[in-house]
């Protein structure tokens, strides 16, 4: 499975310096958007993904996308590595 991943930012944010150093921590390649100086990006941060804060991360895959709107390394983790359902847990 492609991942892609999108980043929106603005200087002077600092849940997305904090996102930085989560994404380079992991080795995870980005692609950062400054919405203060790319309209471009503003826009699509807005309306195509619904968010008016930064950071806005998009993870796009071969057949869907999700959309998650400040540091949250919880969910970040979930999405960048996913549990196999071999290590699931069963109730007896």
């Amino acid at each position: 499975m492609t991942v892609r991943i999108l980043m929106f930012t603005q200087p002077g944010c600092l849940s997305c310096e904090l996102m930085r150093v989560y994404f380079e921590a992991n080795e995870v390649a980005i692609e950062e958007r400054d919405i203060s100086t790319d309209s471009d990006a503003r826009r699509e941060m807005i309306d195509d993904h619904g968010s008016t804060e930064t950071p806005t991360i998009v993870f796009i895959t071969d057949d869907s996308y999700e959309v998650v709107v400040g540091f949250d390394p919880v969910r970040l983790d979930q999405l960048l590595h996913p549990a196999s359902s071999s290590d699931s847990v069963n109730e007896s």
